[in-house]
């Protein structure tokens, strides 16, 4: 644990060097930690035999070892010279119609209609061939994942993605489960920039210092697999290298705490108390 403290209505105090040593000065301060005042006297002038004291109030609180920690790497944050690039806000391309999926392909259900599916009331239990397949899914779409990776660069289209994408899915006999979930007309959500998730792909081009999030799921042997990561896309800042950097790093933290009866909360407490370097 740590203490804060500050001090309240000081003004410059001067004693004499012949008592003290040398001349001592003191300025206003203030911290970012306030709590219950504490009284004390301290010497303000001296006059002939007589040293006149003045009342001074310091508030201090006790605070946590990450609190601290926090506030250190906040303050350091903010000395650091940082420059900012202006970047032109994100706007919407032109959406190509929805590509074709072989009729051999198995289609997930909800295909039948263009409002979501519910979530089911009931747990589900899976047996070793249910996990078998559902590996499989997940492995899939973590090399989709990958390959869509690759494709990432200053002037490719993320329409040209969803295209490679689905292409590759399907000739491995699997359905891209975006496409028409919901109504969703692309087989690849590709999120750029300030969009936050679900993106449509379009006929924008990738810029350089963009950042792109694709999400890929496949279904596959009635399986879904679905996986997602944010890709850096030709001379990106460092704020936003960072950004990624610490949210992959509370993505394996809340990962790394997952296992057999261990809450959702858990998981969340973990990310939200990270304090990344």
């Amino acid at each position: 644990m740590g203490f804060g403290a500050s001090l309240s209505h000081a003004r410059p105090l001067q004693l004499s060097s012949s008592l003290y040593g040398e001349a001592l000065s003191s300025s206003s301060s203030s911290s970012l930690f306030m709590g219950g005042p504490f009284a004390a006297s301290v010497p303000s002038t001296l006059t002939g035999n007589k040293l006149h004291f003045r009342k001074l109030v310091v508030v201090s609180k006790r605070i946590s070892g990450l609190e601290e920690a926090m506030r250190i790497q906040r303050q350091k944050e903010l000395r650091e010279k940082r420059t900012f690039r202006r970047r032109i806000p994100l706007r919407r391309g032109r959406v190509s119609p929805r590509l074709p999926v072989p009729d051999h392909i198995p289609k997930p259900p909800y295909l039948s209609s263009t409002s979501l599916p519910e979530l089911s009331s009931q747990h589900q239990i899976h047996d070793s061939e249910g996990i078998s397949r559902m590996k499989a899914a997940c492995e899939l779409a973590a090399r989709v994942l990958d390959y869509a990776g690759t494709l990432v660069r200053p002037s490719v289209t993320t329409n040209e993605i969803d295209k490679a994408v689905h292409q590759m899915i399907i000739e491995a006999g699997a359905y891209p489960s975006p496409l028409g979930y919901g109504g969703f007309p692309k087989s690849v959500c590709t999120s750029v920039n300030e969009c936050m998730c679900h993106g449509i792909p379009d006929s924008r081009q990738l810029q350089d210092g963009d950042i792109i999030n694709i999400d890929v799921t496949v279904y596959f042997n009635g399986y879904h697999g679905d996986t997602s990561k944010t890709f850096l896309c030709g001379n990106v800042t460092d704020g936003l290298k960072r950004l990624v950097r610490v949210t992959e790093e509370c993505m394996e933290r809340g990962i790394a705490c997952c296992k057999d009866g261990a809450s959702f909360k858990k998981i969340g407490k973990r990310i939200r108390y990270w304090l990344p370097s």
